[in-house]
């Protein structure tokens, strides 16, 4: 992939509830597996975000309690549209998610890439310290 001189703002999409059943240690599970996409990207020289270091914050904050309750889905996805809005690319993890085919869709109806691995990125031409 060609070298770019900007850093990119990379939203990961993959699973996160999918495949849960809201257990919360498969949930954990997903959210590292999301999370562990962050170095390698930032290592590309571009930011990395995941929806939920957004979303979380707002669904507790309005008084969410559990994933998956009325609250988490009022925002959760609104959150992760409007987050798109600022982002440059996604990063889309292999799993069914419909919540990430969501993000992918949206996203490429912005016009951003959908990447479906790190190494797709395009590396930043200097990266700084």
């Amino acid at each position: 992939m060609d070298a770019t001189s900007q850093a990119l703002l990379v939203l990961i999409a993959g699973p996160y509830m999918s495949g849960t059943d809201g257990d919360p240690a498969k949930i954990a599970a997903n959210r590292a597996r999301l999370e562990g996409m962050a170095l390698p990207i930032y290592e590309r020289g571009h930011l990395p975000l995941i929806g939920e270091w957004l979303a979380l914050p707002i669904i507790h904050a309005a008084g969410g309690r559990e994933h998956g309750d009325a609250v988490f889905e009022a925002y959760q996805y609104p959150v992760a549209h409007r987050l798109l809005e600022r982002c440059d690319a996604v990063l889309r993890l292999p799993g069914a998610s419909r919540g990430a085919d969501m993000d992918v869709a949206r996203a490429r109806a912005l016009g951003l890439p959908v990447y479906a691995s790190v190494e797709e990125l395009p590396l930043r031409a200097t990266v700084p310290a």
